[in-house]
C-alpha cells in the first residue's frame, strides 16, 4: 500500500513539471526608459544651478537573467534535485497550486523550482515584476507557501514530515531589490541570498 502511495505521489511531482508561469510573463525590454520631459515654470526658463529646480537623479534599473542565476546557484550538490513548474508556458495551473495568485502579476521574468522528492527541503522562485509595486504582492505569495508548509496548531503543515516542517521553518528566506524577488528554502538558502544581494552590489 505504501509503495503505491509513493509511486502516485511521484507521478504527481512529475506532472507538476509541466506547470508555467503563463503568458503574463513578457520579455525584458533592453535599454532604460526616458525620463519624462518637465516643462519650465511660466515665466521664464528654469535655472539649473537652483537646487531647488533640480530634477532628482534617475534610478538604473539593473537587469539580472534570472534563469543564469538559478543556473549558478544550483550547480554542483548543495541542492536536491529541483523541478521547473515555469519551464513548460502552457500552463498556470500547476503554478497557482504552489503559489496561488503569481500567474495574476506581470511579470518580466519568472522561474519557480521545487524539490523533486517531497521530503527534501529545498525550493527556489525568482521572480521579476513589470511593476515594483507589485514586488511587495510576490512577496506576501513566497510567504504564504513558507506559512502552508510550515502549518499551524490546527492544520498540519504541507511538508509532511516533522524534519521537513522544521527545514522549512529555519531554513526559509525571502529577499528582494527592486523589482526582483527571490525564495529560497533550504541549507544553501543564506548562500543564496547573498548571490542574490551580490547581484545588486
Amino acid at each position: 500500500m505504501n509503495k503505491k502511495f509513493l509511486a502516485l505521489i511521484l507521478a504527481l511531482v512529475l506532472a507538476l513539471s509541466l506547470a508555467a508561469c503563463g503568458g503574463k510573463d513578457a520579455p525584458a525590454q533592453g535599454g532604460t526608459p526616458a525620463p519624462p520631459k518637465t516643462e519650465a515654470p511660466e515665466g521664464g526658463d528654469a535655472d539649473p544651478s537652483d537646487p531647488g529646480e533640480a530634477a532628482p537623479p534617475e534610478e538604473t534599473e539593473q537587469d539580472v537573467d534570472l534563469a543564469a542565476f538559478y543556473a549558478s546557484l544550483t550547480e554542483g550538490d548543495k541542492w536536491p534535485v529541483l523541478m521547473s513548474l515555469t519551464e513548460d508556458e502552457t500552463s498556470t495551473e500547476m503554478l497557482d497550486a504552489y503559489y496561488p495568485g503569481l500567474s495574476e502579476i506581470s511579470t518580466k521574468q519568472c522561474g519557480a523550482y521545487i524539490a523533486a522528492i517531497t521530503s527534501a527541503v529545498g525550493e527556489l522562485a525568482l521572480v521579476e515584476v513589470e511593476d515594483a509595486a507589485d514586488a511587495e504582492k510576490v512577496e506576501a505569495i513566497f510567504q504564504a507557501r513558507i506559512d502552508y508548509q510550515v502549518g499551524d496548531d490546527s492544520n498540519p503543515g504541507g511538508a509532511w514530515y516533522p524534519e521537513t516542517i522544521e527545514g522549512w521553518k529555519s531554513s526559509s528566506r525571502i529577499v528582494s531589490r527592486g523589482n526582483y524577488v527571490m525564495l529560497a528554502v533550504g541549507d544553501a538558502a543564506e548562500a543564496a541570498v547573498e548571490s542574490f544581494e551580490a547581484l545588486f552590489a
